[in-house]
Parts: C-alpha cells; sequence; structure tokens
C-alpha cells in the first residue's frame, strides 16, 4: 500500500504565535523525553499502552526518536515535534501515519475519488498535559486541519485518538469531527 505519493513534497511544518512545529529529529531527545515524562499518564490513556513506562529513559527515548527520523526520512511515516516558539520547550508531538487496516475497511473509502488508488493518512497527536487548560490542543487541531488540508497530498484523513482519552475525544467532537466505528 503507497503512503505519500512519491512526487510530492513532504511539508516542513508552521508557526503560529504560540507554538512551532517541525520534524522532529534526534536532536530533539531532551526536550521530547521532558515533555513525555511530564504527561506520562495522559500518554497512557491516549496510546492506550504502559508508555511511557515509569523507568522509560533518555537512551529509550532516543531510540524512539531515532526510528521516527528514520521514517520520516524513508517516508514511512511523518513525525513533528510541537515547540515553543523560542523552540525551548516541547509541546508535544503530531504522527502522521499510514491508516491502519482497521479503517480501510471503514466506509472512509467510498467518500474518496474513484480516480486512483487512495493516499490515506492516519493523524494522532499530543500536547503536554500542562497545556491541555491553555487551549492549545484546540489552536493545534484547528492549525493542523488547515495545514493537512492545503500542503499535504493525501485524499483521505483520520485524526485518532484512544477511547479511553476523554478529553481528547471531546475536542475532536467539539471540532466537529466524525466518529467512526
Amino acid at each position: 500500500m503507497r503512503f505519500y505519493p512519491a512526487a510530492e513534497p513532504v511539508p516542513h511544518g508552521f508557526a503560529t504565535p504560540v507554538c512551532l512545529v517541525r520534524p522532529l529529529t534526534v536532536n530533539d531527545v531532551e526536550l521530547d523525553f521532558a515533555a513525555v515524562m511530564s504527561s506520562r499518564e495522559m500518554l497512557r490513556r491516549w496510546s492506550q499502552s504502559a508508555w511511557p513506562a515509569e523507568d522509560f529513559t533518555l537512551e529509550g527515548n532516543l531510540a524512539d526518536l531515532q526510528r521516527h527520523q528514520r521514517e520520516h526520512e524513508r517516508r514511512e511515516a511523518f513525525t513533528y515535534t510541537v515547540m515553543n516558539p523560542a523552540q525551548k520547550r516541547c509541546l508535544g508531538c503530531i504522527y502522521i501515519e499510514p491508516a491502519a487496516e482497521r479503517l480501510w475497511a471503514a466506509d472512509i473509502l467510498e467518500q474518496l475519488s474513484e480516480r486512483r488508488r487512495p493516499f490515506l493518512s492516519q493523524i494522532r497527536f499530543w500536547v503536554v498535559a500542562s497545556e491541555l487548560d491553555s487551549g492549545l490542543d484546540v489552536a493545534l487541531l484547528a492549525r493542523l486541519r488547515i495545514w493537512i488540508r492545503e500542503d499535504w497530498a493525501f485524499d483521505g484523513v483520520v485524526y485518532h485518538t484512544s477511547r479511553l482519552d476523554a478529553h481528547q475525544m471531546g475536542l475532536f467532537e467539539r471540532a466537529g469531527l466524525r466518529r467512526l466505528n
């Protein structure tokens, strides 16, 4: 299955008054690690897993970032960091990945053009727990949707979150995103 058209450029990111979105690299390991560890409980609900474990290390985070950077370079998946404007604090991450197989079985394919095999993406993101009350996630989702629509060459996208993450489920619902079963 193709994920992203080979002839299309991969967008670099975007900036807003409150954040800068750019590709995640291994150089972000310390700031990313601090963000991950500050939001452990929220991330466990969001990921439906035990990640990050209590004993998660900087070295383990570096291995994750190496994998994400490699996937980005190979165009297999794209991971972006969300930084404050001065790039002194990581505020979260955005994952642009091939759509999960279960989504191919959903009715989303009926909504897409028949002109070619579709390029579908699954978009996931998180914002550090300390910024949830500030509305950063609301602003990020609004700008993210514009960026995906205007700068990327996907035929369709699905914004994904865990059913256990009531906060993000509510965010998606308030944004008018339709829930797939």
